[in-house]
């Protein structure tokens, strides 16, 4: 790949991952800047969701090392809690909890303290679920789930963020609402690692994109060039 214009914010080098006999992940080099985004395509199984994990470091990897602001990056390391915001492919939350509660428990969890009311409030309209703040997760359709999850990430400090198939369960005018959330999260200075199914939202906002088969890459470089591979 070739490297970003900023410093990494986060770098893999000859990451692989292996569980038993299984090759889910052959080796491969990544890097991301701040401001940047990288796009990772492929079909089910073909190592996305590993490959995020270890990016987020909520998996160690078998082989080679994942550097964050410059340190090797660790499942316990203070900044995969505190720098770090995941969005994955499980969509739950408090039951208990209104979709206001839920955002200013998160807000304040992450050491908003007074400004939490203000990132709930902004969160809840960039993410259109103003009018469902007093809802509870079962009464949200599923989109709407999948809206909360994205307006979490909002309401907590984010250098990087980390989203396993954000378009699931959204329509296409709620896709291209998220297509625009998010370039306007890397133009704060955001780095966005996502994998999706969507070419087209691929496409409209990410630097790079990283084509996964069987675990191996099998097409990157820009948009265009990655994408003109595989079609």
């Amino acid at each position: 790949m070739v490297p970003p214009v900023n410093p990494p914010l986060l770098s893999l080098t000859e990451v692989s991952r292996r569980y038993g006999d299984r090759l889910a992940l052959c080796p491969l080099d990544l890097t991301l800047a701040a401001g940047q985004c990288v796009a990772i395509l492929g079909v089910n199984g073909s190592g996305k969701s590993t490959l995020l994990r270890i990016a987020a470091g909520r998996d160690t990897p078998t082989s080679g090392q994942v550097v964050y602001c410059g340190r090797v990056l660790t499942e316990d390391d203070l900044a995969v809690r505190t720098e770090i915001a995941v969005v994955g492919d499980l969509v739950s939350a408090y039951p208990d909890l209104t979709v206001r509660e839920h955002l200013q428990l998160v807000a304040v969890a992450h050491g908003a303290g007074g400004g939490a009311g203000n990132l709930v409030d902004r969160a809840l309209l960039e993410c259109r679920l103003d009018g469902h703040d007093s809802a509870l997760p079962s009464s949200l359709s599923s989109g709407q789930m999948q809206a909360l999850h994205l307006a979490a990430v909002l309401v907590r400090p984010r250098r990087l963020m980390v989203l396993d198939e954000p378009e699931q369960r959204l329509d296409p005018a709620a896709r291209r609402w998220l297509a625009g959330l998010l370039r306007a999260e890397r133009q704060a200075g955001a780095a966005v690692l996502m994998a999706t199914h969507h070419a087209e939202l691929a496409a409209s906002i990410a630097d790079h994109v990283v084509v996964l088969s069987d675990g191996a890459v099998i097409a990157e470089g820009p948009p265009d060039v990655a994408l003109a591979a595989i079609r």
